[in-house]
């Protein structure tokens, strides 16, 4: 049934790389904050080597994953397998949050598909890496990526993105602080 790896082999990231759709969860220390899921995708995410993944983060109504890993790290990312043999995998780990301009972002940003809308990139350093069955997930064939999020950056401006994440993103919806966002 399901397995625990001690890192990512190279057959799990040729199985990861053909995902269209991950997902990612966080909570806050407190036990009364709201836990976080998001789905993410549009080719955001590198495996860097075989204990370390990455994704874009991108411009949101929310950013609840940045202020959860400013408060105590924790991450796992999951991915489905929604087409081909069932198949669950997850990455436990310590997330950090890297911001434009700091010379990690400097070494990651040539590895990663960044688009207009990123306001940072989420670095894993991955704990336990572990795969379940998935027998309870369904068959949905991918169609196509949304082309929502650049729609919007082009409505919006690019040069008007600072601003909404100073006002939109600057806390969690528990009032934790997320990132000084450029």
């Amino acid at each position: 049934m399901g397995k625990i790896y001690n890192e990512i082999t190279p057959e799990l990231t040729s199985w990861v790389q053909k995902q269209h759709v991950f997902f990612v969860a966080t909570a806050p220390s407190t036990t009364d904050g709201h836990v976080n899921c998001s789905p993410k995708g549009l080719d955001s995410l590198r495996i860097i080597n075989p204990q370390t993944v990455a994704y874009a983060d991108l411009t949101g109504s929310g950013a609840e994953t940045v202020a959860h890993i400013r408060d105590n790290g924790r991450i796992v990312l999951m991915f489905c397998s929604f087409e081909g043999p069932p198949k669950i995998v997850r990455f436990h780990g310590k997330g950090e949050t890297v911001l434009p301009g700091t010379a990690l972002w400097k070494e990651l940003a040539p590895q990663m598909y960044l688009k207009p809308s990123t306001r940072a990139i989420i670095l894993i350093h991955v704990t336990r890496i572990s795969d379940s069955c998935g027998y309870g997930v369904p068959i949905m064939p991918f169609i196509e990526d949304r082309d929502v999020i650049d729609r919007w950056v082009e409505t919006k401006g690019i040069e008007n993105l600072s601003a909404y994440r100073r006002e939109k993103n600057a806390r969690s919806i528990d009032g934790l602080p997320t990132a000084e966002f450029e």
